[in-house]
């Protein structure tokens, strides 16, 4: 029989825990028994997030921290060490969504999607691996049904979902032999923050190839996708190692 999902004890780091995904995920993970280390540039969300943990009876460490900045990723890691004293599960869930006609994307829209959606889950997990190695612990990266089908207008997006679903894929590969397990969530759409960057798109778009993205089923639940996220980040998920996992009703299905 599997073990059921549990944290007591254990210490999870969650990005873009101000809202949304990462909030759900990291009050999941609280309601398993985790500390959480709330990672965003979003204070407000944060404290918001912090609140809902402390009322669960466990620690959130706040972090209001610029992903898109290297030293901010490694700070996330440091500090988070410094007040627990260990990390079990690193959750790379923040992203940031951009859309637009490709030859209208600004070098400032490419550079912050880069910069948050795929570089910061490589140097978090970077700065990460000395320590969940020594937790036997678990990377669970947030990717996205955009990793497995071409999505007009939103060219930067999923070049960085899809890179990021290789990469983990990589690093599982990497890490066949040590007790480090690496795992990844690929959501269809919900309704978060994140889904309001569609009101980007000007008004010449073609509004018939945007909802090609989704499915006939209609959004995903933000509480089942952080379910499966804190499932993960257990041991509960031991079998798991390399997965991509979807969750998108069935959208990328055929």
């Amino acid at each position: 029989m599997m073990a059921p999902s549990d944290m007591t004890g254990r210490v999870a780091l969650v990005t873009g825990a101000a809202a949304g995904l990462g909030q759900a995920s990291a009050v999941r993970l609280a309601e398993v028994g985790a500390d959480v280390t709330l990672v965003d540039i979003a204070e407000a969300g944060l404290a918001e997030t912090a609140a809902k943990i402390h009322a669960l009876g466990r620690k959130a460490l706040v972090l209001p921290l610029d992903l898109s900045q290297r030293a901010s990723c490694r700070a996330a890691v440091e500090r988070t060490v410094e007040r627990f004293g260990r990390l079990d599960a690193l959750c790379n869930v923040a992203g940031v969504m951009l859309p637009g006609p490709t030859a209208a994307v600004t070098d400032e829209a490419w550079d912050l999607t880069m910069a948050v959606n795929l570089a910061a889950p490589f140097f978090l997990i970077r700065a990460a691996i000395p320590h969940l190695l020594e937790a036997k612990g678990a990377i669970v990266n947030v990717t996205s049904c955009a990793a497995f089908q071409g999505q007009a207008y939103f060219a930067a997006y999923c070049a960085t979902k899809s890179g990021l679903a290789n990469m983990t894929r990589a690093l599982a590969m990497e890490f066949s032999n040590q007790p480090l397990r690496v795992n990844a969530v690929a959501p269809g759409g919900m309704m978060t923050a994140l889904t309001g960057g569609m009101k980007l798109l000007p008004p010449e778009t073609d509004w018939p190839l945007v909802q090609r993205i989704g499915g006939p089923r209609g959004m995903c639940e933000i509480e089942d996708v952080a379910e499966c996220v804190a499932f993960l980040a257990t041991d509960a998920a031991r079998g798991y190692h390399g997965s991509v996992i979807n969750i998108d009703a069935g959208v990328t299905a055929g």
